[in-house]
């Protein structure tokens, strides 16, 4: 028999009753006309319907408004989902004969008792087809907390006997700086530039934007909503007080490395000068040595340094030589930079400085709450990288050899620090508010993984913290670090296609080892304050809808990737579980889809019409793009990348064997190096 027929009944029945939970204006949207703003959500109300039952709205829809280019993308964008979804369901049944089973379970489950049943119930039905990871947690959420710390437990068979002995010198810092135009009604007249960083950003304001952000620095902007002055401010601070606090010598700077991804390529010319700018305007940051890396330097690392030692060391030149070196830049989505501000410090490491052993990136909007620390968890932030968990070994709770080689802290919001620095900045929600909740609920699961990873104390027999800690897969952007062998032997990186969680994906490209695990230790009490909302509300505003769009195409990408990674049982999932592998679907388009028509429909029934087109527009055009990807570019992307960065740890490693043996070309391209190095020091 067919299963198809069976489970697109089911389907239609499961949907009809989610709307019926959160019931929408159907008529108020149906009454529409070209020119009425109503009809984009006429279009995605149309979508629903086609999946409850046989309609030919869309259709009809697409006829009529045949000539409006908008609204035709908006409407193929629907009539490819409903193909996508049945052809992905479909396979699901197919390959999963338990999944038809589920469906058919909860469709007749929602017709005896919806109406009798609380939203948590419901949600717990609705999650065995769109949302497993979900399940039994609303039931028993200390049960659950407890149930993942065992998972991510470590017995520790060799702590670390060359720890950090003083960071402050053996450390790097890194950060990334978004930088884009200012806005058209901005008199860049009014902001005291000087002639020459004045002149290019008349010129970038003419160019054609190539990358989008969340919410980029407007080039202009008042100083206390520049997030690189507010952020190495309160870096540079940080390092004073841990001068006072452990007597370090005056003279000592931290090495701090800054990207500088632009939404505009002339922004390139101009960015450093723009920071000298700034920071000689605002204080003198005594305690840092500070270096911006744009795209410029990134190309004349490869140009100068690299390329001419994969000919020398590697017998390797040409195009494609270069080519496979691009994956080592800044600009493009965030996993481009997240991964650059990583490797560099292995490159510095070897041209540089040999001394460095480690590095750390922090967010522009984090602080360390230096004072709170040392009261709190005993000690100063800088105190924290010298334990010797970092860098131990030890066996996890699957029975599988692990190297703490990378460390995690944890973050605490600006507003709930008062209570404690132990304050979870992701409290566990108490209800589902919205239909597309019934699909889709990372906050929860979100929420048991930071009680769960992020607020362990090792103050008990169980996680003391000597014998036995705590791993971390749920890290954040910032807040974490990694020693640099560590990058040469394992060679972690994260795509650049990765435009959201950049930072929890970069862990997936070193979970198929077959021999030892790189991890994340938990460091209770490396925390951050993170000010976000002290200081950057309009820019979060902005970003809302970017965010939203952001989190369906994360989806799509975790998805493709994991199955690229591991196809075989979902072993990568699994092991990310609950919340990084909750973004891991078996029917991610499917999920997706059904997110984004649900949202869209709240957003014009709330009244929202203009955010509603706003969403609509902005995904259609990204869920899109991201899907083409999939279909045509994605794994040829992954590989590609994969094989440059094992080049470039490849030839890091050659020119590091040459400068031991004092060899005269390597020597000579450590002495370009360092040229290239000092141009990017910033002057302030």
């Amino acid at each position: 028999m067919n299963p198809e027929p069976v489970y697109k009944k089911q389907l239609a029945i499961i949907l009809e009753n989610l709307i019926k939970i959160f019931p929408f204006d159907a008529q108020s949207i149906k009454s529409h006309d070209v020119k009425d703003e109503k009809l984009y959500a006429f279009i995605n109300y149309a979508f629903l319907s086609a999946l409850t039952r046989e309609s030919d709205e869309i259709e009809g829809t697409a006829e009529e408004f045949r000539e409006s280019l908008d609204y035709q993308n908006v409407i193929n964008f629907y009539t490819n989902g409903i193909k996508r979804i049945h052809r992905e369901l479909s396979a699901a049944i197919t390959t999963n004969p338990q999944f038809l089973k589920n469906i058919t379970e909860v469709s007749n489950w929602l017709q005896t008792n919806e109406m009798r049943s609380d939203i948590s119930e419901i949600a717990e039905h609705m999650w065995k087809i769109f949302f497993p990871e979900g399940i039994g947690i609303f039931a028993n959420t200390q049960r659950a907390i407890s149930d993942l710390r065992k998972k991510r437990s470590v017995k520790i068979s060799k702590l670390n006997d060359h720890p950090l002995e003083s960071p402050l010198d053996e450390m790097i810092f890194t950060s990334n700086a978004l930088l884009t135009v200012p806005s058209k009604t901005n008199n860049i007249e009014d902001h005291g530039f000087s002639k020459h960083v004045k002149e290019i950003l008349l010129q970038a304001i003419q160019d054609k934007q190539l990358y989008w952000y969340d919410h980029p620095i407007q080039i202009g902007v008042e100083p206390e909503k520049n997030e690189v002055l507010y952020g190495m401010r309160a870096l540079n601070e940080a390092v004073a007080f841990e001068k006072q606090h452990y007597s370090a010598p005056a003279d000592k700077k931290l090495t701090c490395i800054l990207s500088a991804s632009v939404t505009h390529e002339k922004l390139h010319h101009i960015a450093k000068d723009y920071l000298e700018e700034q920071f000689h305007r605002d204080q003198n940051l005594e305690h840092l040595n500070l270096y911006l890396f744009t795209e410029t330097e990134t190309d004349l690392l490869i140009d100068e340094i690299l390329v001419p030692a994969a000919a020398k060391y590697l017998n390797k030149s040409g195009e494609e030589v270069k080519e496979l070196l691009q994956v080592f830049g800044v600009d493009g989505e965030y996993g481009r930079h997240y991964s650059f501000l990583k490797a560099i410090t292995a490159l510095w490491q070897v041209f540089v400085d040999p001394s460095k052993r480690a590095t750390f990136k922090i967010d522009l909007d984090q602080v360390f709450p230096q004072k709170v620390l040392v009261n709190e968890s005993g000690l100063s932030a800088f105190e924290h990288f010298g334990t010797p968990l970092w860098g131990a070994q030890g066996v996890d709770s699957e029975g599988e050899p692990v190297d703490l080689g990378m460390i995690a802290g944890a973050l605490v919001n600006e507003k709930d620090i008062h209570k404690s620095l132990f304050t979870t900045d992701v409290p566990i929600p108490e209800k589902i508010e919205t239909a597309d909740e019934l699909i889709f609920y990372s906050k929860l699961p979100q929420a048991i993984s930071t009680q769960a990873e992020m607020l362990t104390r090792y103050n008990t027999p169980e996680y003391d913290g000597k014998t036995s800690c705590i791993q971390r897969v749920h890290v954040t952007g910032g807040t974490n670090g990694i020693f640099i062998d560590r990058l040469f032997r394992y060679r972690p990186f994260t795509p650049s296609f990765f435009g959201r969680a950049e930072d929890q994906a970069y862990i997936m490209s070193i979970l198929d080892r077959e021999d030892t695990d790189l991890a994340y230790v938990h460091e209770p009490g490396l925390i951050m304050r993170h000010d976000k909302e002290a200081f950057a509300q309009e820019a979060m505003k902005a970003a809302k809808i970017g965010k939203l769009i952001g989190d369906y195409t994360r989806i799509l990408l975790f998805s493709a990737y994991s199955n690229l990674l591991s196809a075989e049982n979902f072993r990568i999932k699994n092991w990310l579980d609950p919340f990084t592998g909750c973004f891991i679907s078996k029917i991610p388009v499917t999920v997706v889809y059904l997110r984004f028509a649900l949202k869209a429909m709240q957003f014009f029934n709330d009244g929202k019409d203009q955010e509603g087109i706003e969403f609509i527009k902005n995904g259609v055009r990204r869920i899109s793009e991201t899907l083409r990807f999939m279909d045509e570019d994605f794994e040829n992307l992954y590989r590609k990348e994969r094989a440059g960065w094992e080049l470039y740890y490849d030839l890091l490693s050659a020119c590091q064997s040459a400068l031991e043996k004092k060899d005269p070309f390597a020597i000579s391209l450590r002495e370009k190096a360092e040229e290239i190095v000092n141009n990017t020091h910033l002057n302030i």
